[in-house]
């Protein structure tokens, strides 16, 4: 297995539509770990290079466990064995779909469905941060240093000293980045594009049967690990 600096637990869309959309507009498939071209889309206020360049590194998806450096002591191999395991033991999600959505400055896809789905959507991210947290080392002064510029409350700050990042538990958010911040002006504008090349990719409804253990290379992006069926 190579070398990963971080490792993360992500959902990637199934091999499909969907993932073979999000592959393109970013320009990278984290699945094959290949670049993929854009695609030529019309109406775009800046480059589509320029306005995935943030998201591109990540590949299309929703964090559930988000990055982390591996703990002294542990390694990459113990780490997909109790991935594996704890997969096995959760259950698949499923929701009414996806919606795109603007979340403050920039853009993504927003799972749709009711209170008990969406809590059980959370409950599988909280679950999957919870039991693989002895793979996590402690997030060095700087990153903490970084998050806290955000402007974190109470509870952020608490769950940043307690899980190495602020937006877990009740402040888990799931969404599948499409851009990086964009300004009032341009975001309309791209949503507006990007609108009519999406809609007809996101699924109805929309079901989470696996989860994905993906690692970080030394440029920064994001590689499959292993894919995770849940419930075993």
């Amino acid at each position: 297995m190579p070398d990963f600096a971080r490792y993360a637990i992500y959902y990637l869309p199934e091999p499909g539509p969907l993932a073979s959309f999000g592959a393109a507009w970013l320009g990278w498939d984290v699945e094959a770990g290949t670049e993929v071209p854009h695609p030529q889309v019309e109406g775009l206020p800046r480059p589509l290079a320029e306005i995935t360049a943030t998201p591109r590194k990540y590949g299309f998806h929703g964090t559930v466990k988000p990055p982390f450096r591996l703990a002294e002591g542990h390694d990459a191999e113990g780490l997909v064995v109790a991935a594996v395991k704890l997969a096995a033991r959760l259950e698949p999600v499923e929701l009414d779909g996806l919606e795109l959505s603007r979340l403050g400055s920039f853009l993504a896809l927003t799972p749709q469905g009711s209170k008990a789905q969406l809590s059980a959507l959370g409950a599988l991210a909280s679950e999957s941060v919870q039991g693989l947290d002895a793979f996590r080392a402690p997030a060095p002064q700087s990153e903490l240093d970084r998050r806290r510029k955000a402007g974190l409350s109470a509870r952020q700050e608490s769950y940043l000293q307690q899980w190495g990042y602020p937006y877990v538990m009740e402040d888990f958010r799931f969404h599948l980045t499409l851009s990086g911040r964009l300004s009032a002006i341009d975001a309309p504008t791209v949503e507006d594009a990007l609108r009519p090349l999406v809609t007809p990719v996101m699924p109805e409804p929309f079901r989470i049967e696996s989860l994905c253990l993906c690692g970080e290379d030394a440029e920064g992006r994001f590689h499959l690990v292993k894919r995770l069926p849940l419930g075993g």
